[in-house]
């Protein structure tokens, strides 16, 4: 169990969902926090409710000015947790252009935007822990999902090398990979979503991992592990049973 006591974290797509249920994990063990989103007005009232100290600070990861305006606002922080995210439900045959190229500027190129611009503070001072929000629909391509399994796979793909590159130094970075989570998101699907979970179930995995010293934690069990198994099977079974 690491010492929260203390610490400044920043949360960057802390307004709903995942984001703003791990806010409340956060607070309730004495971290001091930042939460960013696009718009102030619900971070505003998240912050009001929080039981410990938190700021608020505006960003648009799609915005290189504006994230940089915002690391120098923020300024040094001990942990940042990469949340924002853009989904729409697409398949190839009904491209939308305009929601694909949303999903991976928010998604992707978004947290490249970030992380461009607060590793070196924490490589200059050998302190500082990263958490990326990736997906389990990262692993392998699935139908109905043009855009959104894309930039994940790519989150997860640069969340894995910073580790690779990181790993011997004091920045830490860890990578979370959910399935299925109630938010206005989800709210989309006009599927059966299975293991379907509320924010504050999926924050507490979440916190529970960022208390460990693993790297890479995707759940639920039951569907993580069927999904990390289907990256092995053949393209012809794999596109028969997931197609």
């Amino acid at each position: 169990m690491k010492d929260w006591q203390g610490k400044r974290y920043w949360l960057i797509g802390a307004s709903e969902g995942l984001g703003r249920a791990l806010a409340y994990q956060l607070s309730r063990v004495g971290v001091s926090l930042v939460l960013s989103a696009r718009s102030a007005d619900r971070l505003e009232a998240l912050a009001e409710e929080l039981p410990g100290r938190a700021e608020i600070q505006t960003i648009d990861v799609t915005d290189m000015d504006s994230v940089t305006a915002a690391v120098d606002a923020v300024g040094e922080v001990d942990g940042v947790v990469f949340l924002a995210g853009a989904y729409w439900p697409m398949k190839a045959k009904e491209w939308d252009v305009d929601k694909g190229v949303t999903m991976a500027d928010v998604n992707f190129t978004g947290l490249m935007r970030v992380m461009g611009a607060v590793v070196p503070d924490m490589l200059a001072r050998d302190a500082g822990h990263i958490v990326i929000t990736g997906s389990l629909s990262g692993y392998r391509g699935l139908p109905g999902s043009i855009g959104y399994s894309a930039s994940k796979a790519g989150v997860m793909s640069l969340a894995e090398c910073m580790h690779a590159d990181l790993r011997r130094t004091n920045v830490e970075v860890q990578l979370v990979n959910p399935g299925f989570i109630k938010t206005r998101l989800t709210d989309k699907n006009d599927f059966h979503m299975p293991s379907l979970m509320e924010p504050e179930d999926a924050a507490r995995v979440v916190f529970e991992h960022m208390n460990s010293d693993g790297f890479k934690k995707g759940f639920p069990k039951g569907i993580s592990s069927v999904l990390r198994l289907a990256q092995f099977l053949p393209d012809g079974i794999y596109y028969r049973l997931f197609s």
